[in-house]
């Protein structure tokens, strides 16, 4: 499904752009998805809100991060990284 949004839009547009698009698909295809889901961080039993959001989260289950870039670097990897720990999640497409 990512593929077939980003071969319809080609490059060059936000990535809220792609991820309405991809957020439609997935839910067309009957799989529950959350778009800009927060991810809280819970420390010392308190739960604060760092502003981290997930792109996608497909069946609570898969990370979808996406992004609009020439290429990915390290600090791309660490937010999905983050994401995967705070959720406690196994799957990511990024």
């Amino acid at each position: 499904m990512g593929i077939e949004v980003d071969r319809a839009l080609g490059p060059g547009l936000l990535e809220s752009a792609y991820q309405k698009c991809l957020f439609y698909k997935i839910s067309q295809a009957g799989l529950y998805a959350e778009a800009e889901k927060p991810m809280p961080l819970i420390f010392e039993e308190v739960r604060l809100n760092c502003g981290y959001r997930i792109d996608i989260l497909v069946e609570n289950k898969v990370v979808i991060e996406i992004k609009s870039v020439e290429a990915l670097n390290n600090v791309h990897l660490a937010q999905t990284l983050t994401y995967m720990k705070l959720g406690n999640y196994k799957l990511v497409l990024s």
